[in-house]
């Protein structure tokens, strides 16, 4: 387990460098948006079952590929394919290549958050307290938490509080987190959650759950990287929900699909509290082009817009892809 000095060193390191397996269905995820307004839930978060993670938590970064229905099923109903950015492991995402020019022009910059990386953090831990009434509860009570970014905010900034002494998983000397939903115009709001004051130490039974059985390694609910071969389906996938194509199962269906869809295939599907895995395509797509590989300068988010200018004329789709298109040219 590392120490709280080590994560905080390695938090530094992180910092200072920005400024320049299958799923299971084992209802472990504890779905914290889901507990009632103005309700506070009384988390314990817990250290990766894998020692070799400097950090209690993996972090995983997705891309939201929308389709306006499926070709040959229903295609008037949308629908929503889950992939895995290839930045999460550190080389070119070609979607994010395409998209972060469009942030230079104020009629494209919706249009690239449609499809800018979303973030969130796997946790594990304890639900100490809640008012949520679950229809099933799993035997093993340690959670998987899907935090999401302005949460994980909270708790890397008490990371970096002096004050805090000891590492909030320590079992000993640990701290309780109070997740406090209330609203924020008409979305949920979490800004109030923060650490308890005062350290608790895991009681008899907490201990003996993770004695009886074992802590969560939480790379093994990290989406796979995917293969050259299915890096060039995402980019296809991606020109194809640009261009307003509906979801075509058989060029996709083998490698990624919307969560739900039943095509006949053993394959995970995605949704949004679980990494996609892709398994091994029974045949080779037609050839898609390589996308050009641009410098990035990556942030979060990708560029600081003016939200206050509106663009001249506002354009619809077919406009939008004809600009990108010349621009190619």
């Amino acid at each position: 387990m590392a120490t709280l000095a080590e994560i905080r060193a390695r938090l530094m390191e992180q910092e200072n460098r920005s400024s320049g397996t299958t799923r299971t269905a084992d209802n472990a995820i504890f779905p914290f948006w889901n507990i009632p307004e103005n309700s506070t839930a009384v988390l314990r978060f817990l250290p990766d079952g894998d020692e070799t993670n400097t950090f209690p938590w993996r972090e995983r970064q997705m891309i939201r590929l929308e389709f306006a229905g499926v070709k040959g099923g229903d295609e008037s109903k949308r629908v929503t394919v889950n992939v895995p950015c290839m930045e999460m492991w550190n080389e070119t995402c070609p979607i994010h290549a395409e998209i972060r020019p469009w942030f230079k022009d104020k009629s494209l910059e919706d249009l690239g958050r449609k499809y800018w990386k979303k973030k969130s953090y796997i946790f594990q831990g304890f639900v100490v307290q809640s008012s949520l009434a679950e229809e099933a509860v799993p035997e093993n009570p340690i959670r998987r938490l899907i935090i999401n970014p302005s949460i994980f905010t909270l708790v890397k900034s008490a990371l970096m509080d002096p004050e805090m002494e000891s590492l909030f998983t320590d079992f000993e000397n640990g701290t309780d987190f109070r997740l406090t939903k209330t609203t924020k115009g008409q979305y949920a709001d979490y800004s109030t959650s923060s650490f308890a004051r005062r350290e608790r130490a895991l009681n008899e039974v907490e201990r003996a759950a993770i004695e009886q059985f074992g802590l969560y390694n939480l790379n093994d609910f990290m989406p796979k990287k995917p293969t050259k071969e299915e890096v060039d389906v995402i980019y296809d996938m991606f020109k194809a929900s640009v261009d307003g194509e509906l979801y075509d199962a058989s060029r996709w269906g083998n490698y990624f699909k919307p969560a739900g869809l039943n095509i006949g295939s053993s394959n995970t599907a995605s949704d949004d509290d679980a990494p996609v895995k892709a398994s091994a395509p029974a045949a080779r797509p037609a050839p898609v082009a390589k996308p050009a590989v641009v410098e990035t300068e990556d942030d979060d988010p990708p560029f600081e817009t003016d939200s206050a200018a509106a663009p001249e004329g506002k354009k619809n789709v077919n406009d939008i892809l004809a600009m990108i298109r010349n621009r190619k040219q």
